[in-house]
């Protein structure tokens, strides 16, 4: 059992009743979306406890191999070419004992939000259909399905109707819109209920989606 992630905590009042474990993208760490969670007012779902970990440091290929935070490795530009599935799970394994020691402490699976940018998209997307206790649901934001193909023999049963928050900007250059539609599309024709958002923006986080966002988390939570 490898050692748990090392996290940035933030509970909104004490004895949190919901849990929302927050992945960065390529390169930041836990503290980058602690700003973003601050505008959300979740006061209607009562006390959560935000968890804000830090990925490993790895070599990124495509940044010509320097070592930085990364949940996994990229290999080409085209995000999916030859896709870094060792790294993959290896973060799969250590986002699931996050969320395994949210239950530990008392807030049971259907009241855990998983959520994350970019490669935390990607990592929400590859933790959470796979996680063998239903959640409440997972919020992705400017990113994609990795291992797309695997993922009908993988799913678990217990995920299949877990609600999806989808956000994508039209003028991403990092992680294309195609790539998050066709990952719209693929959930879709599984089965999942996902809920679609475009946004002026480039490859960040938009205004109308923190507001979209938050009426969808009271939603799930509240």
């Amino acid at each position: 059992m490898s050692t748990l992630l090392q996290t940035v905590e933030i509970e909104t009042a004490p004895n949190p009743t919901a849990a929302i474990i927050v992945l960065h993208g390529l390169g930041a760490d836990g503290n980058d979306f602690v700003p973003i969670c601050n505008e959300l007012d979740l006061d209607a779902v009562g006390p959560v406890r935000y968890v804000f970990p830090h990925s490993p440091h790895r070599p990124v290929t495509v940044n010509g191999g320097m070592v930085m935070p990364a949940w996994y490795d990229i290999k080409g530009f085209g995000l999916v070419d030859q896709e870094d599935e060792a790294g993959l799970r290896q973060s799969q394994a250590q986002i699931s004992a996050l969320i395994e020691r949210e239950i530990a402490r008392g807030i049971p699976p259907q009241r855990i939000v998983l959520m994350g940018f970019s490669q935390g998209c990607a990592m929400t997307l590859m933790t959470g259909l796979r996680y063998p206790e239903r959640l409440a649901g997972l919020v992705c934001l400017s990113g994609y399905l990795p291992l797309a193909s695997k993922l009908a023999a993988e799913r678990h049963a217990a995920n299949a109707d877990v609600p999806i928050f989808m956000g994508h900007g039209r003028m991403d250059p990092v992680v294309q819109m195609a790539r998050g539609t066709a990952t719209r599309d693929a959930l879709a024709k599984l089965g999942y209920a996902v809920e679609w958002h475009e946004y002026p923006m480039q490859h960040s986080v938009h205004p109308q989606e923190i507001a979209d966002l938050n009426r969808w988390l009271v939603a799930r939570l509240g």
